[in-house]
């Protein structure tokens, strides 16, 4: 409805110019005229302006490659080019007849007409004019005559004496007055009646005082007037007035306007002609906009339905199967294609919705699954019919050390350690088998628990394997604890006990029969005693180290400061091995805990000095003659426990590092192996924990940096700690 508004409004402006220019004959400095052409003005602006925007937005789409924008295209061309051909053959024909209409209107002959109509117009004018400035100078000069000669004259003197000149004139006055300054009447001749009293204005009194006589037309009035000065008098002035026929006047004031018209017109014949046809350019363009805005918009109407099928087609390619085109009204094709795609449209959404309704319940019980198998602390592999790996959780990758490049490679290729197990499981026939698998990774030995069982489809067919492991290191190891601490109970009670009746049995062989025998058995025989008393302090010690280790002390709890006890360790190590630099970082808390101190005394120094050892023994291993042996001391709190690491740039550990905490498993010749595990003993009895880990390079960039070991103790601090921490 705007656009066809807009089109009517155009040649409706058009007749409305013509009409206030022709016709109705407004004149050019009308107001109805200037509003007709401001909005002339406006109406092409607006136009202009909305065709540019669409034919910019037309350019656009097509340079886009928008669906429809090629055929928008041409069928605007065509409509533009229907428009402009009959209008601009109908503008050159218009500028002929219009300069051979003007070159009749400007003929010698209308020339001459009124070049004698405005001279006859003139002279009577003048004539006039005249007759009336003759007389008034002759009625002044009578009563400035009489005024000279009398010595004193009134007002009524002087109405006297105009009432006698005024019969004087040949002419006639209509009426003659004396006035003052101001427009006052101050002597009115024979039939000058107030009522006639024109008063004249401030302007026209100055311009007869310095002047003269100044003659007043007045049409209205079919009169005209004259104002003189009269110099016998102070003040006052001469106001007489002439009647004249006033239709004659006007008619030839008429002619007069007529001529000055015309002469213009006749100097600006070439602007006339200028105007006239940039008035009827402006009447084309607006005729020419509005024809290619109409074109536009019936373009739009032919080209808007394929534009959109082709773009919603673009989106439907693209998967958007929400989109719906605007079902055009009637019963053509184009209206019929919008229907058949909506509905299609329609059709495969509803399928869509169904498919991803299908799916997402697949997905669904799928990351249920992988939650499941991810949450448990088992890891768990999934194998298809090849043995090729198809999946991993998160247990499996912290216990294998996976990486993604693993993927869809052979068991036998990613694990080889299950390869022997997996292929008992093929060759056998079996629903499951279960075996302990020792696998090394990242420097660590683990013992897993494995399981594998074949899995089948709905058919019974083979679909692939499942492979479930357990870590079963720390069970393993505290099996084998469990299992020292029993022997090291029976050896403590079987062995401990003969061994004083031993020992006090080869004193006295050695003090009865030593003084019957010559001195050389004697001393043979002491010798052989004292071989005997000595093993037997060496079975002892041994024993009362197992003891130690079999049946520890209940720990007597205090509040004591973790800080200072690592101080102190410190401080006796630094003096037992003055080759080896401590580097301690300890935080400024003290880490109150309740503790037994000398037990934790006693694990402390003996982690320092097996760090100590650590080092010695890579010296010793690398036949170095100069070694810068550290160990970094540090604390720290995490949530309610202190954590201390005790690390060194020593020998570092095993790969089975589990195993170093069973009696007599020691990576020194010297060694015992009973000191780890009283120190993991006692740890574990204050409800704290030890572990051995992988120390950091300390030295990156040193030629002989390398991975020493760094002990890790946990333990719980006391609530006076946590109250004052709050």
């Amino acid at each position: 409805m705007a656009t066809i508004g807009l089109v009517v409004l155009g040649p409706v402006l058009t007749i409305a110019t013509f009409l206030i220019l022709g016709p109705l004959d407004q004149g050019a400095a009308s107001t109805s005229l200037r509003m007709i052409l401001l909005a002339d003005f406006v109406y092409v602006l607006l136009v202009a302006a909305l065709v540019l925007q669409r034919i910019v937005a037309l350019i656009s789409a097509r340079r886009a490659k928008s669906a429809g924008s090629r055929l928008h295209l041409r069928l605007t061309g065509v409509f533009a080019i229907l428009a402009l051909l009959p209008t601009v053959t109908v503008a050159i024909f218009a500028a002929l007849t219009v300069n051979i209409g003007l070159e009749g209107w400007f003929s010698d002959r209308v020339r001459q007409v009124v070049g004698t109509s405005l001279e006859a117009a003139q002279a009577y004018e003048g004539e006039h004019r005249r007759d009336l400035t003759v007389d008034v100078e002759a009625l002044a000069a009578h009563i400035n005559q009489t005024g000279k000669t009398t010595f004193f004259i009134t007002d009524a003197d002087i109405r006297q004496v105009l009432t006698s000149g005024q019969t004087q004139i040949q002419r006639g006055l209509r009426e003659a007055y004396v006035i003052d300054g101001t427009g006052e009447i101050r002597a009115r001749g024979d039939r000058s009646y107030l009522f006639d009293f024109e008063k004249p204005t401030p302007e026209q009194i100055e311009l007869a005082s310095s002047e003269g006589v100044q003659i007043i037309e007045d049409w209205a009035n079919n009169e005209f007037r004259a104002l003189v000065r009269l110099d016998a008098f102070a003040d006052r002035f001469l106001y007489v007035s002439r009647a004249v026929d006033g239709e004659l006047l006007s008619l030839l004031d008429d002619t007069q306007e007529t001529a000055q018209f015309y002469q213009q017109l006749e100097s600006e014949r070439g602007r006339v002609l200028f105007e006239f046809g940039l008035i009827y350019l402006g009447f084309a363009v607006i005729l020419i906009l509005a024809a290619i805005w109409l074109g536009l918009w019936f373009a739009e109407r032919l080209s808007r339905p394929v534009g959109r099928l082709t773009g919603a087609a673009q989106r439907v390619g693209a998967g958007d199967l929400d989109v719906q085109v605007v079902e055009e009204e009637g019963d053509d094709e184009i209206a019929m294609l919008g229907r058949y795609f909506n509905q299609m449209t329609r059709q495969l959404k509803g399928q869509r919705d169904t498919l991803l309704k299908t799916n997402h319940q697949i997905e669904r019980r799928r990351r249920l699954f992988d939650s499941v198998l991810g949450s448990v602390t088992s890891g768990v592999v999934g194998l298809d019919a090849d043995g090729r790996v198809t999946f991993v959780n998160r247990s499996a990758e912290r216990l294998l050390d996976w990486n993604e490049d693993q993927q869809l490679l052979s068991l036998s290729v990613t694990v080889p350690e299950f390869s022997a197990l997996f292929e008992r499981l093929q060759q056998g026939g079996l629903q499951t088998v279960q075996d302990e698998i020792k696998v090394s990774r990242g420097g660590r030995l683990e013992n897993l628990l494995v399981r594998m069982a074949p899995r089948f489809n709905e058919d019974g067919q083979l679909e692939g394997y499942v492979v479930a492991f357990d870590d079963v290191s720390d069970l393993v190891a505290a099996q084998r604890m469990a299992a020292w601490g029993d022997v090291a109970r029976r050896i403590a009670h079987e062995i401990k006990n003969p061994l004083t009746p031993i020992q006090l049995s080869a004193e006295r062989i050695k003090r009865k029969f030593s003084r019957h025998l010559d001195p050389v058995e004697a001393e043979s025989l002491e010798q052989l005693t004292e071989v005997i008393v000595r093993q037997t302090n060496d079975l002892r010690r041994i024993v009362d180290e197992f003891s130690k280790f079999a049946r520890m002390p209940e720990p007597e709890r205090r509040p004591e400061s973790l800080t200072q006890l690592i101080r102190d360790a410190i401080l006796l190590q630094q003096s037992g091995q003055p080759d080896v630099e401590i580097i301690t970082d300890l935080i400024e808390d003290p880490l109150l805990a309740e503790l037994d101190s000398t037990m934790i005394h006693q694990a402390l120094t003996n982690l320092l000095k097996n760090a100590g050892e650590a080092i010695e023994s890579y010296v010793n291993s690398k036949d170095l003659k100069k070694y810068h042996g550290v160990i970094q001391v540090s604390s720290e709190i995490e949530g309610h426990s202190a954590i201390l690491r005790i690390a060194d740039n020593g020998i570092g550990l095993p790969e089975d590092r589990t195993r170093l905490f069973e009696p007599y498993v020691t990576t020194r010749s010297e060694g015992t192996g009973l000191g780890l595990p009283i120190v993991k003993k006692i740890i574990e009895e204050h409800g704290g924990t030890l572990s051995l880990e992988n120390a950091p390079v300390f030295n990156p960039d040193d030629s002989d940096a390398h991975m020493g070991a760094m002990a890790v103790i946990r333990i719980s601090l006391s609530e006076t700690l946590d109250k004052a921490a709050e």
